[in-house]
């Protein structure tokens, strides 16, 4: 009886494991439009350091730029303005990069209920 029991509790995990497998498996879809938006995401907080980093090179440039006007060095004071100007073009470029990712996380998002849409019809069709 106890053999019985085993055996059968044994068959029952194989089919609810084997058969909760194929219910989530993702369509090809799913799985692009996941990949997109992690990749999206990913990009997005690259895109956001690199913004921190432009404020914080305009930051310091200004600091710069400031202590070189004080002690009368133009050659400091003009090399604020440099780094002043390169970290407002790095911060833009972040801002511009996060767009992006932004862009791409949506059309990630896009593809995924497409394929959720398509995996729903698929149900559906062979459920009848």
């Amino acid at each position: 009886m106890v053999r019985a029991l085993i055996r059968l509790s044994l068959a029952l995990v194989a089919t609810a494991f084997l058969s909760g497998g194929i219910a989530r498996a993702d369509t090809a879809g799913e799985a692009e439009g996941n990949r997109m938006e992690r990749k999206g995401n990913a990009e997005e907080r690259a895109a956001d350091a690199e913004k921190e980093r432009g404020a914080e090179m305009q930051k310091s440039g200004k600091a710069e730029e400031k202590a070189g006007k004080k002690n009368d060095n133009k050659s400091e004071e003009m090399a604020g303005k440099r780094k002043k100007e390169k970290g407002k073009a790095i911060e833009k470029a972040g801002e511009a990069r996060g767009d992006e990712a932004k862009e791409m996380e949506k059309a990630g998002n896009k593809a995924e209920k497409a394929g959720v849409k398509a995996k729903k019809k698929g149900e559906e069709a062979a459920a009848k």
